[in-house]
Order: structure tokens, then sequence, then C-alpha cells
């Protein structure tokens, strides 16, 4: 079973996985979920050690073990397992009635622009509207977003995801990130697939695997070009947009450009084409 999808230790293990996997212990975890703008899901109870993935405003965690001020458990969006400083997370609230829409948008203390921003918050955010004035909607927990930020839940708020990986255009590289003030390769599919209503999983070689394959010369706008650990988005037969840590931002390239310049890197050519 796959260690980064499986909430499981020597030490301790879901309940669920009891019969499944060997533990010495088996307890059922405990749901919370995000309340900060963004939350680190990192590889070991430290502030500084390594980020594996991220979780948004609003998604849930299930925490089976606490450690050093961290909670060790299993992101609900997409079953990436890790460690998440319990500063930021607290207990369930009410269901998500509404995901955030923009790219990134501000929650304020009053419906009112001119007031205090609370905090800055990205596509993909899960929030609970609780009350309404004017062109503001509430998000418990959160504040007063301008409501033409928010889309309701089931409703998709893009249609084209190469589209809305090209708004992300400049965006620092964030290795783990998912947010839109830094993401990595697969965090840009991921959000970018999200967008459109289309549940994906975290990583390049998940993203290979769970994907539609397809022919080189079959290729089209909004398909994926993957190579050794790395993923991008086609916005069309010859140009894609990525996250990469050459550029060390979201950046536009002639897909040409790219083949040849990752292969003078040693990564390869590129690994397959896959339709989302």
């Amino acid at each position: 079973m796959d260690p980064r999808l499986t909430l499981a230790r020597p030490d301790l293990a879901d309940i669920a996985l009891e019969g499944i996997v060997a533990a010495e212990r088996y307890d059922a975890p405990k749901a919370l979920q995000v309340t900060a703008p963004t939350a680190a899901l990192r590889k070991a109870p430290a502030a500084d050690a390594e980020q594996w993935n991220q979780l948004l405003f609003g998604e849930r965690f299930a925490v089976l073990d606490v450690k050093d001020g961290f909670a060790w458990g299993q992101a609900a969006r997409d079953g990436y397992v890790g460690w998440v400083a319990q500063a930021d997370l607290g207990p369930l609230g009410e269901p998500a009635t509404h995901q955030v829409a923009s790219l990134r948008t501000y929650a304020f203390s009053e419906p009112n622009i001119k007031s205090r921003p609370q905090g800055l918050y990205s596509l993909g955010a899960l929030v609970t509207v609780e009350a309404r004035e004017g062109r503001f909607a509430k998000g418990a927990g959160a504040g007063w977003f301008v409501e033409a930020h928010l889309a309701p839940i089931g409703l998709a708020s893009a249609i084209d995801p190469a589209e809305v990986a090209l708004g992300f255009l400049g965006a620092p590289y964030q290795w783990g990130g998912r947010e839109s003030l830094g993401l990595d390769c697969s965090g840009l599919v991921q959000q970018a697939l999200g967008a459109v209503g289309k549940a994906v999983p975290r990583d390049t070689d998940m993203q290979f695997s769970f994907f539609q394959p397809i022919e080189e010369a079959e290729r089209r706008r909004g398909d994926l070009v993957f190579w050794k650990g790395h993923v991008a988005v086609l916005l069309d037969r010859d140009t894609i947009v990525h996250a990469n840590a050459h550029h060390m931002a979201v950046a536009v390239e002639p897909l040409a450009e790219a083949i040849t310049r990752i292969d003078a890197a040693g990564v390869g050519q590129p690994t397959g084409w896959r339709r989302p």
C-alpha cells in the first residue's frame, strides 16, 4: 500500500485498516478542518520539515496522533498522509456551501472593502456562508468575502482547466504547494482540474497512472505531458504552462524548447501523454 495514502505506521494505524496492515495499535481518527488560509502538510512534526502537500481553508483532515504541536493524519481532499500544525486545525463546522472561485481573495473583518483584511484565501478553499449583506457573504471562521469571488459547492467555477492553469502565471514555485501564492507542477494540475469539478491525485506519478493515456499525435489543449517527476498542461499542441524549478515560477514555454531543456538537464524525454 502506498505510504503516502495509507494512515498507518508500525506503532499506529487507522482502525479501518485493522486486518489489512500490521500495527501495534489501531484507533479511530478524529475529523478536524483547516482553519488557516493554508496549512502545510509535512514529512515530520517540525516547522522546518519538508512540505509534502498543502491544505486549504475548510478542507478536512482526519487526525490519528499528536506530537510536539503537530497532528498526524490524512487529508480528505486527496488522501495524503502527513503532519499538520495543530494551530492550523479546528473542530468541524457546518458543511461548506461555497468554494473560492477566484485565484485569490481577501476575507474582511466587516462587509466593507475598507475594513481590515483577515486572510488571503486561494482558489478552491471551502467556505460556509452564514450571512449576507449587500455584495458580501460571511464565511464562518474567516470573515466577509465579496460573494462574486465564491461559487456554490457542486457548481464548477471554471470550464477550461488550461485557462485556470494560465491564471497562475508568475506564481512562485513552491514544493508541495497548492495555493495561489506558490505551488508545484502537480499542485497546479490538481488546482486547475479541481476548478472544473474534477478530483485528482496529488503527485505526478499518481496523476500519470490516474489519467487516460493518449498518443502524442492526439494531444490538444488541456491535455497533460509527463516527464519523470514533472507534469505540464498543454495550452495548445505546441505550448505548455507549468510550475517548474527552472523558472522558479509558473511559466508558459514552447513544448519543443521544454523537451530539449529538460532532456539536457538529465531528466529525459516525456514519459507519456494523458487526457484528464
